[in-house]
C-alpha cells in the first residue's frame, strides 16, 4: 500500500480534531481545504481496494452506505443543536444529495465515459430497479408532505411521519437484498459478466486496513466540511444567496469521494459501477436519513419540515423523467450526459437565484 495513502487520512483527521469547533479564516481555511482534498483522494483509493476485495456490487454499496451513515449523523447532530433553519435541514440536504448524484454525478460520469468510449452500456434491470425505488422513496419523503392536510405547512403528522420512515426503510432494505443476494447479477458491469478483467484481489489484511482508513477519511471529509461551513455561510451571505445554498455546498463537499470514485469507474468503461454508486447513494441518503430523523423528531417533539416547494418539486420530477429516459435503452452517449449536467446547472443556478 502506498505510503501517502496511510499518512493522508491520519493528517486529515488530526486537522479535523485541531480545527473542530472553530471558525477558520484565512490560512486556516486553506489548510482545511487541502486536508479535505487529500482525504477525498485517499478515500477513493481505499474504497477501490475494498471494492476489489469484496467484488461488485458490494464495493460500491460499502462506500455509499458509509458516506450516508456519516452524513445522517451530521444531520442529526445539527438538528439536535437547533438554530435557524434546523427544521428544514434534513429536507434541504436530502434534496441536494438527490439532485447532485442524479444529475451532477451521473451527468459527469456519462460525459467522461462517452468522451473516451463513445457508447456506454449498462444493465437495464438493475438501474431501473434502483430508479423506481428512488422515485417512490423521494415522493413519499419530499413531495407528499406538501400536499397532506392533517397538519399545516410542508409537514407530516406523527403517524404519517412514522409510516414514511418505515416505508423508506423497507424499500431500501428490499433493494439492498435484491442488489446483493437475489439478483446480484443485475448490478454487475456488462463487460465483467463471465470474465474477470481485474488483477488479483488484495489480501484480506490489506482490505481490512483500507476499510479502517476509509472510515477515517469519510469522517474527516464530513467533519472538515462542517468545519468549513462558517466560511461557506459567510460567502453565501456576502453574495446575498439564500440560506439553503449552504446545504447545497456542504452536500457537494460530503459527496466528493463518491463522485471521484464514480467518475474513475466511468473512465474505465464501467459505467454500471458508476450508476450503482450514484443511484445507490441517493437511495441510501433518503432511505436511511428519513427513518432516522423521523425517530429523532418523534422522540424530541421537534418540528420537521420535509415537503419541497413547487420549484423543487418540478426539478425533482424532471430529473426522474430524464433519468428514466436515460437508463431505459441500456446504452448512453454524450447527449444524455450533457442533458443531466444542464439540469444540474439549472439546480445550482436556481438554488442561488430562486
Amino acid at each position: 500500500m502506498m505510503r501517502w495513502t496511510l499518512i493522508v487520512p491520519i493528517v486529515a483527521f488530526l486537522v479535523l480534531v485541531l480545527t473542530w469547533g472553530r471558525s477558520p479564516g484565512g490560512l486556516l481555511v486553506a489548510v482545511v481545504a487541502l486536508a479535505l482534498i487529500g482525504a477525498v483522494i485517499a478515500a477513493v483509493h481505499h474504497a477501490e481496494i475494498v471494492a476489489h476485495r469484496v467484488g461488485e456490487p458490494f464495493g460500491t454499496l460499502i462506500l455509499a452506505i458509509a458516506v450516508t451513515v456519516i452524513e445522517v449523523g451530521l444531520i442529526v447532530m445539527l438538528m439536535s443543536a437547533g438554530g435557524e433553519g434546523s427544521e428544514s435541514l434534513a429536507r434541504d440536504t436530502v434534496f441536494s444529495a438527490f439532485m447532485i448524484v442524479c444529475n451532477g454525478v451521473m451527468g459527469l460520469c456519462l460525459l467522461v465515459g462517452a468522451l473516451k468510449h463513445r457508447v456506454l452500456e449498462f444493465r437495464v434491470e438493475g438501474v431501473t430497479a434502483a430508479l423506481a425505488t428512488l422515485s417512490a422513496v423521494a415522493t413519499l419523503a419530499l413531495v407528499l408532505p406538501s400536499f397532506t392536510v392533517t397538519t399545516p405547512g410542508p409537514t407530516y403528522s406523527t403517524a404519517q411521519l412514522a409510516f414514511a420512515g418505515v416505508a423508506s426503510l423497507v424499500l431500501y432494505g428490499v433493494f439492498v437484498f435484491m442488489q446483493t443476494v437475489r439478483h446480484r447479477d443485475y448490478f454487475l458491469p456488462v463487460q465483467a459478466r463471465g470474465e474477470d478483467d481485474h488483477a488479483d484481489p488484495p489480501p484480506a489484511r490489506t482490505a481490512l486496513i483500507s476499510l479502517g482508513l476509509l472510515v477515517f477519511c469519510l469522517v474527516a471529509v464530513v467533519g472538515l466540511a462542517k468545519t468549513a461551513s462558517p466560511a461557506i455561510e459567510a460567502s453565501v451571505a456576502a453574495v446575498g444567496a439564500p440560506r439553503t445554498t449552504v446545504g447545497v455546498a456542504i452536500a457537494m463537499l460530503v459527496l466528493l469521494p463518491e463522485t471521484a470514485a464514480a467518475v474513475r469507474a466511468a473512465a474505465r468503461d464501467r459505467v454500471q459501477n458508476s450508476f450503482n454508486l450514484a443511484l445507490g447513494s441517493a437511495l441510501a441518503s433518503i432511505g436511511l436519513t428519513i427513518p432516522t430523523i423521523a425517530v429523532v423528531s418523534i422522540i424530541t417533539g421537534s418540528s420537521l419540515a420535509l415537503g419541497l416547494g413547487p420549484l423543487q418539486i418540478v426539478l425533482l420530477a424532471l430529473t426522474v423523467v430524464v433519468t428514466t429516459l436515460t437508463v431505459a435503452p441500456g446504452r448512453a452517449t454524450l447527449m444524455q450526459g450533457t442533458v443531466h449536467l444542464v439540469l444540474f446547472g439549472a439546480f445550482l443556478f436556481l438554488a442561488v437565484s430562486p
